[in-house]
């Protein structure tokens, strides 16, 4: 890899930093590519090309994520969506579906105990989202007890 190289995947990991800490904000790629020192345009392909999806695409799957977790804890699906800065419940609901395989009043009404006993870090790691593999929750269980 060249010096350009890395120093562009440096860029992208500022702002890929920036989605994971701010995921509640309100963000646009034209605010993530500014923490990048890019264009808009030119962010959009390399954070494609870098982390496989849009940097759109990334922060709903972060929102997601961070409303399985507070769904766990029993919070309703409309607090969840507006906690994780989702301002459509409709767009929200949407997304969850197609990234976990089920509703979010699905998921929340699941039964989650085996997951809360888990690690936090463990949990995370095998209740993550993602476009290709819905989470599977009775998988998770069963291969958590094994």
């Amino acid at each position: 890899m060249d010096r350009l190289h890395l120093a562009n995947l440096a860029h992208l990991r500022r702002a890929r930093d920036l989605i994971d800490r701010e995921y509640a904000r309100p963000l646009d790629v034209p605010t993530m590519a500014r923490h990048a020192l890019m264009s808009p345009g030119h962010f959009s392909r390399e954070f494609r090309a870098a982390y496989g999806e849009s940097p759109y695409s990334y922060l709903m799957t972060r929102r997601v994520e961070r409303a399985m977790a507070l769904l766990r804890a029993g919070m309703s699906v409309t607090d969840a969506c507006m906690a994780v800065g989702c301002t459509s419940l409709g767009s929200f609901s949407s997304r969850f579906t197609e990234l976990v395989g089920m509703t979010p009043s699905a998921y929340r009404a699941r039964e989650h105990r085996a997951v809360l006993a888990m690690p936090a870090c463990v949990a995370k790691i095998h209740t993550r989202p993602t476009r290709d593999q819905p989470v599977r929750i009775g998988e998770v269980v069963r291969d958590a007890l094994l």
